[in-house]
């Protein structure tokens, strides 16, 4: 991938974010100069430090290592997560720095390779890494910038010769606009970021622009039943997926036993017997969405069956950290109303008989605002909730909008409790815990090896 001869350097504004981390990584493993700044640290960027990062946690020009003060050999990638108004970023815009999106980056391998690009409002980090872990550990192989830690590798990122490249496409801020795919997957079109699209309709329109982008060559693999009409150019060859409908499809599924099998059905070769690695349900769907993009690729029946059966998981999807008779404990980075009700709606069907808590810290005023309805219909699944407040991230506090407006409209019959984040850790050190996960997308999973410590103490 070329960035001009004369660029010696990068700099990354909100370098611990875990799409803007595998970036990261791909720079230092191209021998540049690598620095940056994030909010705060983490053990992601703890980790991002001991790999050659040069990172620092204060919003500071001064603190900008010289190797990167030259706007002629430095470039400048930001996370649009990051305001406009940060100082950082004023200071390269200002003094003629090239300054990119980190999804102009992405777009630009997508040029530069057979990019195939996962978008969805929920199931692409899954999919995206079940992919990246099928054709990987396959003649073919892959490059692969996840959108969480593939436990297979310990990492986001992984490097090869090859000319693939698997990319997650995010809808926020139509950032997955700049990518060319080859082959691009839809999961889901579930209205979400209403802060940055308005409509359902302009969400939608963006998905339906996504999948012009394909090159023609290529192929878009879209689940049946999503509500986007895709537009895609003459030459690129369409193929619907689903957990028992589309070219792509599965038969025969047997849970038993917390295994799951079932039967790949696909237009180019059927595969029958395969196990999931992570037996969760809605990994079914994920994996035939997966392994239809490996095998276009052209991966092999026995490499897919290998590649399902020993796929680890992402951290924070689905991610058990207690699995016995005494207690159950997972976290999962759930935080759209449909994701929830997947999560719960899977943690029910593993543990019909046990009684099973969420503690959930919402994620953006806006995305509460917008459907806490919705969160409280696929909360009430469960026989517990334990509500966190609204963790910000980019927003300001929108009056009226708390978590409990989700709380009112829990079901009859649901146990429900309000409290602090930093009441967390003495609710579980006070209570005893049958099956309990961790919902959302903010901050809270950073209380999860405590709260691992303090189950396995009791």
């Amino acid at each position: 991938m070329s960035f001009g001869k004369d660029i010696k350097a990068v700099y990354f504004i909100g370098a611990g974010g875990i799409g803007m981390s595998a970036l990261v990584r791909y720079f230092i493993s191209h021998g540049m100069v690598v620095a940056g700044y994030d909010k705060t640290s983490s053990e992601l960027t703890v980790q991002l430090e001991k790999e050659g990062a040069l990172l620092h946690y204060e919003e500071n020009v001064d603190m900008i290592p010289h190797a990167c003060r030259d706007a002629q050999s430095t470039l400048v990638v930001y996370t649009p997560a990051v305001p406009a108004d940060h100082k950082e970023l004023v200071f390269f815009r200002e003094n003629g720095f090239k300054v990119e999106k980190r999804a102009q980056v992405l777009g630009r391998l997508t040029q530069h390779h057979k990019g195939l690009c996962f978008a969805g409002t929920h199931g692409k980090t899954t999919t995206s890494a079940m992919c990246a872990h099928i054709m990987h550990q396959s003649q073919i192989d892959c490059n692969a910038f996840l959108g969480g830690i593939l436990k297979n590798y310990h990492t986001n990122y992984i490097l090869s010769k090859s000319n693939y490249v698997v990319v997650e496409a995010d809808e926020f801020d139509r950032s997955f606009h700049w990518l060319r795919p080859w082959i691009a997957v839809v999961t889901s079109t579930d209205p979400d970021h209403l802060d940055i699209y308005g409509t359902k309709e302009a969400y939608l329109e963006s998905f339906r622009h996504y999948t012009t982008l394909i090159q023609p060559s290529g192929a878009l693999v879209i689940r049946k039943g999503v509500e986007m009409k895709p537009a895609v150019q003459e030459g690129v060859r369409v193929f619907e997926y689903g957990l028992d409908e589309g070219e792509f499809r599965a038969e025969n599924i047997v849970i038993d036993n917390g295994e799951i099998t079932f039967d790949f059905v696909s237009p180019i070769e059927n595969i029958p017997g395969i196990q999931l690695g992570q037996p969760v349900t809605i990994n079914i769907e994920n994996g035939i969405a997966a392994m239809a993009v490996a095998q276009l690729c052209g991966c092999t029946a026995a490499e897919l069956r290998y590649g399902m059966k020993t796929y680890g998981g992402v951290e924070r999807r689905f991610d058990f950290k207690i699995k016995d008779d005494r207690h159950v404990f997972l976290s999962d980075y759930a935080h759209h109303p449909k994701e929830i009700y997947q999560s719960a709606k899977s943690i029910r069907e593993l543990y019909r008989n046990r009684t099973i808590t969420a503690i959930f810290q919402p994620h953006l005023y806006t995305r509460t605002r917008d459907f806490y309805r919705e969160f409280a219909d696929a909360l009430s699944q469960l026989d517990e909730v334990i509500l966190c407040d609204i963790y910000p991230a980019r927003e300001e506090p929108i009056p009226g909008v708390t978590s409990k407006l989700i709380y009112d409209h829990l079901r009859e019959g649901v146990k429900k409790q309000l409290i602090r984040k930093d009441e967390v850790l003495e609710l579980v050190k006070n209570r005893d815990f049958d099956v309990l996960m961790v919902l959302g997308a903010g901050d809270l999973d950073n209380y999860v090896p405590q709260i691992k410590k303090l189950l396995e103490e009791k």
